[in-house]
């Protein structure tokens, strides 16, 4: 019984997280910065919700073959998404406060993220704690927290806003995850 009560509480707090991040463009959750330890995921780490991970001193990015289609992923397999309340190009993330929690952004310290197989234009952005957070054809990418091994893709469509990047810089959009 005990089991089942944790459970739904975890299945409580992830909703209300992600119900933060299905808010009207420029509308935000917290005006507070986020912890380091909320936003920063090693892109070498193998899965993203281990420990207290921080930015790699070298972004692997490849392209790798998913129920969805092709899509970019880290050098561990961990799938990569985008924001659909991002303005491409604008220098800035529309994810903020518990957003990030579950969908925490693509990190590196590196000057130019390395790829292999991904064509759209690699960057990088300012977060609001200084670090770097790897962009594709100027929109910034993001794990999703339920994502636990390379390959899973279960952040795809959820709330409708957020998308799995393909090589080539674009959205895959196509029906929701389960979520």
């Amino acid at each position: 019984m005990k089991k089942h009560l944790g459970t739904g509480f975890a299945a409580m707090a992830l909703m209300a997280a992600l119900s933060g991040c299905a808010g009207s463009p420029g509308t935000s959750t917290t005006t507070a910065a986020p912890t380091p330890s909320a936003t920063s995921r090693a892109a070498t780490s193998a899965a993203p919700t281990t420990g207290t991970p921080s930015a790699a001193a070298a972004v692997d990015l490849k392209a790798a073959s998913s129920s969805a289609g092709n899509i970019v992923v880290d050098s561990a397999g961990m799938s990569l998404y985008f924001f659909t309340k991002d303005v491409k190009d604008s220098g800035t993330s529309a994810c903020t406060g518990a957003c990030l929690t579950a969908w925490p952004p693509l990190l590196t310290t590196a000057a130019t993220p390395a790829a292999e197989g991904v064509t759209g234009t690699l960057g990088t952005i300012a977060t609001p704690d200084g670090a770097k957070q790897v962009t594709l054809n100027g929109l910034p990418l993001y794990y999703f927290a339920q994502d636990k091994n390379p390959g899973d893709i279960l952040g795809q469509g959820v709330n409708g806003v957020w998308n799995l990047a393909t090589p080539a810089g674009e959205m895959i959009r196509s029906a929701a995850s389960g979520y």
